[in-house]
């Protein structure tokens, strides 16, 4: 277990750490608040190729519902079947269902790395783990603006964080066309997806209530990144249909 603790320190842990104080030091003002939005964009370009791939693989998700829904239905009595016709649609259209999960998973360990960070790495015995290159900052004022402290819970970010999750959420949101009523997979699917769009920006803001509102920012600014990358992915095939129809 020492084992992996120590990795976790050395991979996630000192290097966020380190680069959250070389932003820190050398900002104008020295703003707590503009270092972690300058952390969280360099984490997010360090994972842009992989966070396009999890987003057009959900795109093409999204245009496949229908197709999806009439393998489920077509055998609703045989999953053997079912599972098998899912399979083979997945590997026609060269995409992989969980792909979409894997930024999360990625995401897991930077969130927990960064708890630990804003948790126990503004305390003066922890800048022993700052680089040699790292000129250590002496007192950090955590705040952002100069009116918010960064280290302790905040009740308006929470809530942003909750509408940007509501946004990003929405956006990969399949839509569900009528459905009849005797459809009760296309019923189900709906209410999975209805329960799917609210669930998640309400547990978003009772976890970051009570978390350091450094966090809630990290995941403002992290959502928004998102949010624009799929708002350019998701509408190019309207951009490219354009000149046709003129």
């Amino acid at each position: 277990m020492e084992f992996f603790i120590n990795l976790f320190n050395l991979i996630l842990y000192k290097p966020l750490f380190n680069i959250l104080i070389l932003f820190y030091q050398y900002l104008p003002g020295q703003d707590f608040g503009i270092a972690i939005i300058l952390l969280t964009i360099l984490i997010r370009i360090l994972f842009y190729p992989l966070g396009i791939k999890a987003i057009k693989s959900q795109k093409v998700l999204q245009e496949l519902q229908p197709k999806i829904r009439e393998i489920q239905k077509k055998y609703k009595d045989n999953k053997e079947k079912q599972t098998r016709a899912m399979m083979e649609l997945y590997q026609k259209e060269k995409i992989n269902p969980f792909s979409g999960c894997l930024p999360l998973l990625i995401q897991l360990p930077i969130l927990i790395a960064l708890y630990q960070v804003f948790r126990k790495g503004l305390v003066p015995g922890e800048m022993i783990n700052l680089y040699y290159f790292v000129p250590k900052p002496g007192q950090i004022n955590p705040t952002f603006l100069g009116i918010m402290n960064l280290g302790q819970p905040s009740l308006i970010l929470a809530i942003l964080a909750g509408i940007f999750q509501f946004i990003q959420t929405k956006m990969i949101t399949p839509k569900v066309q009528e459905i009849k009523m005797e459809d009760r997979i296309g019923q189900f699917s709906k209410i999975l997806q209805k329960q799917t769009l609210y669930v998640f920006p309400i547990f978003t803001f009772f976890i970051l209530l009570k978390l350091p509102s450094a966090i809630g920012l990290y995941w403002i600014v992290t959502t928004t990144f998102s949010i624009i990358q799929q708002y350019f992915i998701f509408r190019k095939p309207a951009l490219a249909t354009e000149p046709a129809d003129k």
